[in-house]
Formats: C-alpha cells, sequence, structure tokens
C-alpha cells in the first residue's frame, strides 16, 4: 500500500508539475523508478538463493537507495519550510540508519539465546541454520543475529548518519537542527518500541549515541562555521566516546575501534564536499505554479 500511495503521489507531481522544480521531480521518478526495479530483483534473489535474513542485502539496497532519492526530492521540494523539510530529512536519517538496525535487534537477540530464551521463532532458527550449514548452535545464532563485520556499524552511523544530519543544518540553516531531527527520530523509536512490545515483537536497542554528535554538529556550525575537517574529527569522537558509554552503562552492536580513524576520515571528506552554498529554488517556483514539460 505504501509503495501505491508513493507511485500516486509520484505520477501526480510528474503529471501537473505542481509543487517541485525539474531537479525535485527527477529526483522523485528516478526514485521511484529504483525502488520498483529493486522488488522484483528481490523476489528473483529469495528464489535463487532462499531468503536472505539480513537487512544488509544488494537487493533491500536498492530499496533504500530508492527511498533516499525520493526524500532528497521532498527536502528539495519543502526549502522555506523549516519544520516540514525538518521532518523529511528526520525520514532521510531513519532510511539511511534502517539497515543498522539488524545490529541493534541482533545483539539483544544473541543475549536473548544465551538467557535460553530466543526471541526468534525456532522454524526460523533451523531455516537459517539449514542455510548456513550448521546445526543451531551458539556460532549460529550469532551469524544470524550479527551478520556484518564489527567495524560496518560505527562507519555506518557515524559517517554517513552524521553526514545527513551535516547536510539538514546546512540545508535548513537552523540552530539545533540536528539536535532536533535525531531527538525526534529516538522519540518516534521509543513509541515505535512501545507499541511494538506490547504486540510481543523483540525489542531493538536505541542508538542514543547519535544525540552527542548530533549536539557536536550544532555546536561546530555555530563556533566553528568553517571548518568542516576539525568539525568532522570533532563529531567522530563525540560519537564514539557515547557509544562507548552507551555500551558501557547500557548495551551497544559490537563496533570496532579501528573504525574511528575511517570514521572520521570518511566524515570529513562528506562535510567538505557539502560544505558548498546550495542553489534552491525560489518558492514562486516549486509550489503553487506547473511547471512545463
Amino acid at each position: 500500500m505504501g509503495s501505491v500511495l508513493a507511485m500516486a503521489l509520484v505520477g501526480l507531481h510528474w503529471y501537473t508539475g505542481f509543487g517541485v522544480d525539474k531537479t525535485a521531480k527527477r529526483l522523485l521518478e528516478v526514485g521511484i523508478a529504483i525502488f520498483m526495479v529493486a522488488i522484483p530483483v528481490d523476489v528473483i534473489n529469495h528464489r535463487v538463493n532462499g531468503l536472505d535474513i539480513t537487512s544488509w542485502s544488494p537487493s533491500h539496497a536498492l530499496l533504500y537507495i530508492g527511498t533516499a532519492l525520493m526524500l532528497a526530492g521532498c527536502c528539495r521540494t519543502a526549502a522555506g519550510h523549516p519544520v516540514v523539510q525538518g521532518v523529511f530529512f528526520a525520514f532521510f536519517l531513519e532510511n539511511w540508519h534502517f539497515p543498522a538496525q539488524h545490529q541493534e535487534y541482533g545483539v539483544l537477540e544473541l543475549r536473548s539465546w544465551d538467557a535460553g530464551r530466543p526471541y526468534a521463532e525456532p522454524s526460523l532458527l533451523e531455516f537459517a541454520a539449514k542455510q548456513m550449514g550448521r546445526p543451531v548452535d551458539r556460532v549460529m545464532v550469532e551469524e544470524f543475529s550479527l551478520p556484518v563485520s564489527d567495524w560496518v556499524y560505527p562507519l555506518w552511523t557515524l559517517a554517513g548518519g552524521m553526514l545527513v544530519l551535516v547536510v539538514a543544518r546546512r540545508v535548513i540553516g537552523r540552530r539545533w537542527t540536528a539536535t532536533a531531527i535525531v531527538t525526534g527520530y529516538l522519540a518516534y523509536r521509543a513509541a515505535m518500541w512501545v507499541f511494538l512490545d506490547l504486540a510481543h515483537f523483540p525489542a531493538s536497542l536505541l542508538p542514543v549515541f547519535l544525540l552527542a554528535g548530533a549536539v557536536t554538529i550544532d555546536l561546530c556550525f555555530h563556533y566553528l562555521p568553517n571548518s568542516p575537517i576539525a568539525g568532522a574529527l570533532l563529531v567522530t569522537m563525540a560519537g564514539y566516546a557515547a557509544l562507548f558509554a552507551q555500551a558501557f552503562f547500557a548495551s551497544a552492536p559490537p563496533y570496532a575501534y579501528a573504525a574511528l580513524p575511517v570514521a572520521g576520515l570518511l566524515l570529513s571528506i562528506g562535510w567538505y564536499l557539502t560544505s558548498r552554498p546550495l542553489r534552491l529554488p525560489p518558492a514562486a517556483e516549486r509550489i503553487g505554479r506547473p511547471l512545463r514539460r
């Protein structure tokens, strides 16, 4: 139903040109095209390789990429409306962070196995073990629960996730933009956690450490406005310190310390490349006036 609704809305913008400029319209069109291609590709992947019990797969990546392009078009369209644009950037962050939730579910799944009360259905564990060619033991459950290397989670969240917030802060241009986006995202996750728990759905860890990185981004934009490299290093160190604290005082997915300099380097490059002024169309060209096709 969500896919049908998205197709209908993109089709409406394509036909009328209402509410979008040419660039935003192209982002919406290409995004929905990639998303719809990903659906049969994912079906074929399952038929050939079986059920991929992970969010980290090429066919799933197409779904994330298509969604990201559509959300980029929405973010561009909402220029001049900071609250609406902030909500779209929060959705963009959620889309980016989505595959990392496998680790946030997985660490609790592994803990439930160690406690003798696994969250996963026995039939699912047996299915996964058969695909891995192993008996249902702890090694198999760990591979099932945490399918990627320990360096993936910190790189994905502290390089990619923080870059999303950097772009949001630069585009919206309001104080505490990054902090507000992460706060809203965490509040959404917490609220949904309550409803999912009532439905007896397995719990996941909340990435509270993202808040430290978001606050540091807003402070860097205020006190170090033209220092992307210094800002990236400070944000990476703050995020890693908060991730360490979350793991020490509560719980967090496994992470590799060796990923810290790589995350800082990648965020520095991304921050520098996105530091150029952004050209957005005037509101009159985006809202209330259909474009010529």
